[in-house]
């Protein structure tokens, strides 16, 4: 079989398979509002329900990120599929928020797996002249994704009640993870199969595998502790508008629930153009410089945040104008954040890990989404809807200033020359 039709399989079924994950984490932004009323909960306790998602989520990104390396793409995303999609078919008729955050905690644990699966797969079977590139429009996926999971979500709770927002998509996840493990294709080992140059075939045939690296090895690779802490900032933002934006819609902007959960999938639309395109012009105008790019895209999220805030009483199309810029800035560098670049950065040395290095950098990112829960709950509390936007704002500025930071921090250092 050609290796472009197997490349364009891989191509497209990891896409799905990775949206399919948001089809079980968006219904929680979704039905936040009717899930108050129905449990009596404050925003900090629904915050606490993000953190019983996102924190297994993360961590278990950093600490288990091999598993795609020691037991293959296909098994371990496919596995992960099947096991979310059996946690959340009960969710809601759940009536102790206890049994929700222990099911909401069993689906993070098994997404966790999916993104270093994916980018293991993905760059298996592209090349490194291919990849930004090719993670960039690969990434729309999380924000496809975003936008699906929304709008089903919308429309099941309308049609049917926030319960029913979880039943469904559950079903949809198994069949996905159903067709991984029957038909995604193993790596290829023919080098013909693929346009690989001199430098890459020598770093296969050293390659070093993962799991006779340690975490202080591969945290000492140059550039990224400083992609982890923009990831970080990047992260908190993204689902921070995930979790809350239909509900601050709703509540601070007056819009009805349907409205609000259908203008919220701006920032995720955004996120999908950002995805495509921002790829192809941080190579073009930064000549390489993939980090310095970013940072100033980020900082470009910072004040489309900021006008966003000043601007919100303008009406729909102002608003949805901003959410759309904030999401392109925002969402458009998490492909190259912790796909391109981490492909790149767990290939150093000869080194075949790359799921590992995708797995710390998107786990010590999503710690920041596990953070976001009770602290943006808490904030929104205490200092109203305009504090939770301008915590927001300082997040991107900081998630600038480390991508900056990270754009000088190429240069080999000696462990990088002679590693142990």
């Amino acid at each position: 079989m050609c290796s472009s039709y197997l490349q364009g399989w891989v191509f497209f079924l990891t896409w799905i398979a990775y949206a399919s994950t948001y089809l079980l984490r968006k219904p929680l932004g979704v039905v936040k509002a009717d899930l108050a009323a129905s449990m009596h909960l404050t925003r900090t306790e629904l915050g606490w329900l993000d953190t019983a998602l996102l924190l297994p989520y993360a961590t278990l990104q950093m600490i288990a990120g091999s598993s795609s390396d020691r037991f293959g793409s296909r098994k371990t995303l496919g596995i992960c599929l099947l096991i979310s999609s059996l946690s959340m078919v009960k969710f809601g008729s759940q009536q102790s928020v206890y049994m929700m955050a222990m099911m909401l905690f069993i689906n993070g644990a098994a997404q966790s797996q999916a993104w270093p699966s994916c980018v293991k797969a993905i760059g298996k079977w592209f090349s490194q002249a291919e990849r930004t590139s090719i993670f960039g429009i690969w990434g729309t996926c999380t924000f496809g994704g975003g936008v699906m999971g929304t709008m089903l979500a919308v429309h099941l709770q309308a049609q049917y009640g926030w319960q029913s927002a979880f039943l469904y998509p559950s079903m949809i996840v198994g069949f996905v993870g159903c067709l991984v493990l029957s038909s995604l294709p193993s790596p290829p080992t023919n080098h013909q199969l693929l346009p690989h140059n001199k430098d890459e075939d020598k770093q296969d045939k050293e390659a070093v595998q993962s799991d006779s690296l340690t975490w202080k090895q591969l945290w000492a690779i140059p550039m990224l502790k400083e992609v982890c802490m923009s990831t970080f900032c990047v992260k908190i933002v993204r689902y921070c508008m995930y979790m809350w934006l239909p509900m601050y819609l709703y509540q601070q902007l007056h819009y009805d629930k349907q409205k609000a959960g259908m203008l919220s999938t701006s920032f995720e639309i955004g996120g999908v153009l950002g995805s495509a395109t921002l790829g192809i012009a941080i190579n073009r105008y930064f000549h390489g410089r993939q980090v310095l790019g970013t940072a100033m895209v980020i900082l470009l999220s910072a004040f489309a945040f900021l006008f966003f805030h000043l601007t919100s009483s303008w009406g729909d199309y102002i608003n949805v104008t901003w959410m759309i810029l904030a999401g392109v800035f925002n969402c458009g560098v998490d492909p190259i954040l912790s796909g391109s670049l981490a492909a790149e950065l767990g290939e150093r040395n000869g080194y075949n890990a790359q799921g590992s290095v995708s797995g710390i950098i998107n786990g010590f990112g999503s710690l920041g989404t596990v953070l976001q829960g009770p602290i943006v709950g808490a904030i929104a509390e205490n200092y109203g809807w305009p504090g939770m936007l301008y915590t927001m704002i300082a997040l991107s500025v900081a998630g600038s200033a480390a991508a900056f930071k990270g754009s000088y921090a190429r240069t080999p250092t000696v462990w990088e020359m002679h590693p142990t």
